[in-house]
């Protein structure tokens, strides 16, 4: 049993070896993309939800 798990992690030791790994320029960029899309959504769906709000305010009040 004990040499199975052995066996299972040098597998997995292995198969990661071969992942071809992204440099940190990368990382870094990709990741501030990310975060100026989440505030960008963000900003949209407040603006939506304002604009949303506003009409059914000004409908409920007829």
């Amino acid at each position: 049993m004990i040499q199975k798990i052995k066996d299972y992690f040098r597998a997995v030791i292995a198969e990661a070896k071969k992942v071809s790994w992204p440099s940190w320029q990368q990382v870094a960029a990709f990741t501030a993309l990310i975060l100026i899309m989440v505030v960008a959504l963000a900003i949209y769906l407040g603006l939506v939800d304002t604009v949303v709000k506003a009409i059914l305010s000004a409908l409920l009040k007829r």
